[in-house]
């Protein structure tokens, strides 16, 4: 409500009472008439002057300063720029406003901070086991170096499994944060996909039969599928969850690749009949460091930051991923790459 509106309306209600009083005691309508208007006017020339100096001055610099950080400038700017016509209905809203997007920053930072805490614990674990295997192994060798060379070798052989193990957590864990930041660029080009995941899939085919999992295309594509996105990093895209069904398929299984041509993208599937994964599970699957079954995976290998790779590389590309599984039937990962123009 406006100002003028309120104190009009204020001051005929005390215009209106102050003259029906003069009637009661004078019984005249003109002396009423006239208490009322002289009444009517003093009122409201008293009321404006008290709400606008004590109250609505003091509303409008409230509501300014409010709709102006809310715009996030500094301070000096919100001083002086903008003013509603109507701060007294406008500020409830405003606060109301600000206060929720306040909550929502205040849950969103405590998210990161207990994602902080789950990350640097999780830093802290995936370092300490082979650091803790590397300590051990390297007393062992102190002791067996001159008395049982064949032992010693054995131990320096298994110390440097561990020592690349934390050189590819760094390794992983670094691409991460590049990609975070920007800091690697995304080199647009345009592409076969077909051609780029026959490629993968030949450079796998060792490691494929060493479990005795078969790598084929679902369908027989003829034609190219040009898409127009970074080569080598969908390269990298490809080999993760190639890696990935590798580990966690079953033995004389399979992992196919399906492409779907939609409008301006294709999807891309990449699907295995392993031991599948639970459905609850599967939000934070590309969580870093998040393993469904920890003790197995540690025991494959891997430094659980592949499928967070993936996601991060995707998302770079404005691209997206996402996963549906079934225990003991499979798992499917599927992603959209743009096409060429």
């Amino acid at each position: 409500m406006k100002l003028s509106v309120l104190v009009t309306i204020t001051a005929l209600a005390v215009a209106l009472s102050i003259g029906l009083v003069n009637y009661y005691f004078q019984h005249s309508w003109y002396y009423m008439m006239v208490a009322f208007g002289i009444s009517f006017v003093t009122s409201f020339i008293v009321f404006y002057y008290l709400l606008e100096k004590y109250i609505y001055s003091k509303v409008k610099l409230i509501y300014k300063l409010i709709h102006n950080l809310k715009l996030g400038k500094d301070l000096k700017d919100a001083l002086g720029e903008y003013v509603s016509n109507d701060p007294i209905n406008d500020v409830e809203q405003e606060v109301k406003d600000w206060a929720g997007a306040k909550k929502m920053e205040i849950d969103m930072l405590k998210n990161q901070e207990q994602f902080r805490r789950e990350f640097l614990s999780n830093v802290s674990h995936e370092f300490k086991t082979p650091l803790f295997a590397l300590q051990g192994y390297i007393e062992a060798l102190e002791d067996c170096m001159y008395d049982d060379p064949d032992r010693a070798e054995k131990f320096l052989k298994k110390a440097q499994k561990n020592v690349d193990r934390l050189s590819y957590l760094v390794t992983d864990l670094d691409s991460i944060s590049k990609l975070e930041t920007g800091e690697i660029p995304i080199n647009y080009e345009k592409f076969d996909f077909v051609l780029l995941a026959k490629e993968v899939m030949e450079s796998m085919e060792d490691k494929a039969k060493l479990k005795n999992v078969k790598l084929f295309f679902k369908e027989k594509y003829t034609n190219p599928a040009m898409v127009f996105a970074d080569r080598e990093k969908i390269r990298q895209v490809l080999v993760n969850l190639i890696q990935n069904s590798l580990k966690y398929g079953k033995d004389n299984g399979s992992t196919a690749i399906k492409i779907f041509e939609l409008h301006d993208q294709y999807l891309i599937e990449v699907t295995d009949d392993g031991i599948g994964i639970d459905e609850k599970y599967l939000p934070r699957l590309f969580e870093r460091f998040y393993r469904v079954d920890s003790h197995r995976s540690r025991d494959i290998g891997g430094t659980g930051l592949g499928l967070a790779i993936v996601k991060h590389i995707l998302e770079a590309h404005q691209q997206i991923i996402s996963v549906r599984s079934t225990q003991q039937i499979g798992t499917t990962f599927a992603f959209t790459l743009a096409k060429a123009g």
